[in-house]
């Protein structure tokens, strides 16, 4: 496993990280057992950076990664997300009072003192005007509730609005091979404030791992079932916002790039960890292989130039048109 600086934190972050939606909830049915078996696979393979939410299955998720820190002894890093709790997404349900409450009730979730890394679960765009917000947070910090904040983004233009506020060291933003805008207008920016930089669905919701086809079944409480078109939250989330046969003819075209030695997921996480401004990357998983085959991802060699390019050639004629203008 490689390990990478998280910004300007103290946080030295396993490149492959693990992604805990999947197993909170949205994904389908996932059992406790299951879920922590993936979690302790995730830390046998080197990950030591695990990324929750507290709607993640209503704080399910958050009190998976409780039990796992119970039952290991090895060190590692939880951050989390607050804000998606709100009925609805407002600028003034950020309120000092509303942040706090969030933050103590991720604390009792994780059986924790302290938050390793808070961040605001893709608030309004107005937001980042107002910096009472981000007094509130540096004073959890002052009180030692948390010891970094940063923030989860839907548009590269939330992202530098961040970059503005000068206690935000970190920004997590979807980035993948169908997503390469971040990397065009975002990543020197934040390289210069030093902030750590999380890729988030870095599997595109799972088409990048070529495992799903047009015939793929997906059950009635999976987000890639009711949200396709933006039902219950952003439309970004799900398959990275992409039309679902659009990119299955992309995985398609990209299936060819993949060295015989990997698979196509293996390929996709080794493609985001070119990107030297990425900290870490945080793939979801439902079982221990998943967890370890995606963790030896950053095993890989680079890519080749050749590669590289031609999945650039993919994203810019099939990609592109349909995702930058929005995100």
């Amino acid at each position: 496993m490689e390990y990478r600086l998280l910004g300007s934190t103290s946080l030295n972050v396993s490149s492959i990280g693990f992604g805990a939606w999947a197993i909170g909830g949205s994904w389908g049915d996932v059992t406790e057992e299951s879920a922590m078996a993936a979690l302790h696979g995730a830390l046998d393979a080197g990950t030591n950076f695990f990324d929750t939410a507290d709607v993640y299955g209503d704080g399910r998720s958050e009190r998976l990664i409780a039990r796992l820190r119970r039952e290991r002894s090895e060190p590692f890093y939880t951050a989390t997300k607050a804000g998606r709790r709100l009925p609805s997404q407002t600028v003034e349900g950020y309120s000092s009072a509303n942040l706090r409450g969030w933050v103590e009730r991720s604390l009792q979730n994780l059986e924790s003192e302290t938050l390793d890394l808070l961040q605001l679960h893709c608030p309004p765009s107005d937001l980042y005007k107002r910096d009472e917000v981000f007094d509130t947070l540096e004073q959890l910090k002052k009180e030692g509730l948390i010891r970094h904040y940063g923030v989860s983004v839907e548009k590269v233009s939330e992202a530098l609005d961040a970059l503005e506020h000068p206690g935000v060291e970190t920004v997590q933003i979807i980035f993948n091979l169908f997503r390469l805008k971040p990397a065009e207008e975002f990543f020197a920016a934040a390289k210069v404030r030093k902030v750590g930089i999380i890729a988030r669905v870095p599997m595109a919701s799972g088409l990048l791992t070529g495992k799903i086809t047009r015939d793929t079944q997906f059950a009635p409480d999976d987000h890639r079932n009711f949200n396709r078109h933006g039902e219950a939250f952003d439309m970004g989330e799900t398959f990275s916002g992409v039309d679902f046969e659009v990119a299955l003819e992309a995985v398609d075209e990209l299936k060819k790039l993949v060295p015989e030695e990997m698979t196509l997921a293996q390929f996709a996480l080794r493609w985001i960890l070119m990107f030297p401004e990425v900290s870490c990357a945080i793939p979801g998983a439902k079982t221990p292989k998943q967890a370890q085959q995606n963790a030896s991802s950053a095993d890989f060699p680079a890519l080749s130039a050749s590669a590289m390019a031609q999945a650039r050639a993919i994203y810019d004629s099939r990609i592109r048109g349909l995702v930058e203008n929005r995100w």
